[in-house]
């Protein structure tokens, strides 16, 4: 099969307008989560979240076309046309029908879902959007990239949760493997900072509600933990198949040797750990079992997740573990943006030669006992990297990238 390199990446968060300074904030250990601004919180019961803060979609998109684009695709736009620069490809330079683009979200347009909902209850569905379904759906996120750079090849969409945009990594990796297009462009983006967004996760019991301390709130693998931030972003990654890209000159970041898919079939919120060490095996037996350096943990800030993800490693990798970290701690959990996120922030870390610091660890939680890198970024040399992403249904998906 062919191989398949990254050779351009852009992203967005809560640090962040763009993947240097993004990078270099997460890398000094600084924290974008903050009181929620993008809606009243008054009657929540969780006022914090990792807001995308003074962002302008106008920057990337003309004033008459925001208003058709609900956030998280505006985010997206933004992330790949950053990914789409520094790949150096530009249109009418590669072939329309063989480049695709795949997109990912865990929810999608929640703010107008919920929007639209009001309106239709409050003034009746009459005066609901002509833009709201396009708005809301995931595929449109896709479909609005593929217009901006007439991308007229395969056009993927992954909606599966918090592992929303490694699986779409692994999609475009396997499109391109099996000769379905030369260029693939990856666009994770999440946007679900709003009343039923917030409400609904904090029902679950599921968030953090550290309220007077939103910046020590998100405390990935600390035995004080209580639950996760939400954070909203995007991420997008070009891949290229790896002679197309040699040939052209491009700069290669990295290369996808291994990707792997598992569900839990156990319950349908609870983690477990059989079904993240199944991902990580299978990508770690792909790119034929090589020495990890680094891997991104999913590593939310969660009681169950955490814990079970140190067991899934300390199982898979016995007494040679490598260093690991949650960047959750900084730019807040991106749902389904996540992956996409945290394998530009991997890539980074290769290219850089620095491991990403776990932030907010204080107390020692003897279910996570591994070097999780508390003390600040810590230069050293990778070539290997592994990036883990599970969701809610457990579906579970996990990268493994290589330098070059």
């Amino acid at each position: 099969m062919k191989r398949v390199v990254v050779t351009g990446i852009g992203m967005i968060n809560s640090l962040g307008h763009d993947k240097e300074s993004s990078f270099k904030a997460i890398i000094d250990g600084e924290c974008g989560i903050d009181m929620i601004t993008l809606f009243d919180t008054t009657n929540h019961s969780v006022k914090i979240a990792g807001e995308v803060k003074d962002f302008d979609p106008t920057t990337v998109m003309h004033p008459k076309e925001v208003k058709k684009a609900d956030r998280f695709i505006q985010l997206g736009i933004k992330a790949a046309h950053e990914a789409m620069e520094d790949s150096g490809l530009k249109e009418g330079e590669y072939e329309e029908e063989r480049f695709g683009i795949a997109s990912a979200s865990g929810i999608g347009g929640l703010t107008n879902i919920e929007k639209n909902a009001i309106i239709s209850a409050n003034r009746g569905p009459r005066r609901i959007s002509p833009f709201f379904i396009p708005s809301a759906l995931v595929n449109m996120l896709g479909g609005f990239v593929a217009i901006d750079f007439k991308l007229k090849g395969p056009n993927l969409s992954d909606v599966t949760a918090c592992a929303a945009s490694t699986h779409a990594i692994s999609n475009a990796t396997k499109t391109i493997m099996l000769g379905g297009a030369d260029k693939m462009l990856v666009v994770g983006a999440e946007a679900a900072i709003c009343d039923v967004g917030v409400g609904g996760f904090a029902a679950m019991k599921a968030l953090s509600r550290r309220n007077d301390d939103p910046k020590t709130a998100s405390r990935p693998f600390d035995a004080d933990r209580d639950g996760f931030v939400m954070g909203e972003g995007a991420g997008a990654l070009v891949l290229e198949e790896y002679e197309s890209a040699r040939k052209r000159g491009a700069k290669i970041y990295a290369e996808v040797i291994g990707f792997g898919e598992s569900g839990d079939a156990n319950h349908i919120t609870t983690p477990v750990m059989d079904g993240p060490l199944r991902a990580m095996k299978a990508a770690y037996k792909m790119a034929g079992e090589p020495k990890i350096d680094y891997i991104n943990a999913h590593g939310t800030s969660t009681p169950a997740n955490d814990k079970n993800e140190t067991a899934a490693i300390k199982e898979l990798f016995g007494n040679d573990i490598p260093l690991v970290s949650s960047t959750k701690g900084q730019i807040g959990h991106c749902l389904g943006a996540a992956g996409a996120i945290e394998a530009i922030i991997s890539i980074m870390a290769m290219r850089d030669g620095v491991v990403p610091p776990t932030i907010n660890y204080q107390t020692k939680d003897e279910n996570c006992d591994l070097d999780y890198v508390t003390d600040g970024a810590r230069e050293q040399e990778l070539a290997t990297v592994m990036s883990n992403s599970f969701g809610f249904g457990g579906t579970n998906g996990c990268i493994i990238l290589k330098k070059i």
